[in-house]
């Protein structure tokens, strides 16, 4: 069981890192009202607003994305660490 849900921690830390990846790379080619990035919008800009409020753009320069990837990577090994010692 344990290692199951290490996998499924895993497996959900590397799919929001790769959205945050695509959209930011998407920011630079497609419009914001673009369907697809309208779509990514609605899923990660609920976890961009809390950073973005601590951190605002510096000299038009977005870093939440790269914040959020961070933490998210910190959460991942948290949570792995705790399963871990749990089982």
């Amino acid at each position: 069981m344990g290692t199951f849900l290490v996998i499924i921690i895993e497996t959900i830390g590397r799919v929001l890192t790769l959205a945050i990846i695509i959209d930011a790379v998407l920011s630079f080619i497609l419009s914001p009202y673009h369907p697809v990035r309208e779509a990514f919008g609605r899923i990660l800009n609920p976890l961009y607003a809390p950073i973005r409020r601590v951190l605002p753009a510096m000299c038009g320069f977005d870093f939440s994305p790269l914040v959020l990837i961070l933490l998210i990577q910190v959460v991942v090994s948290l949570l792995v660490s705790l399963v871990s010692l749990i089982r």
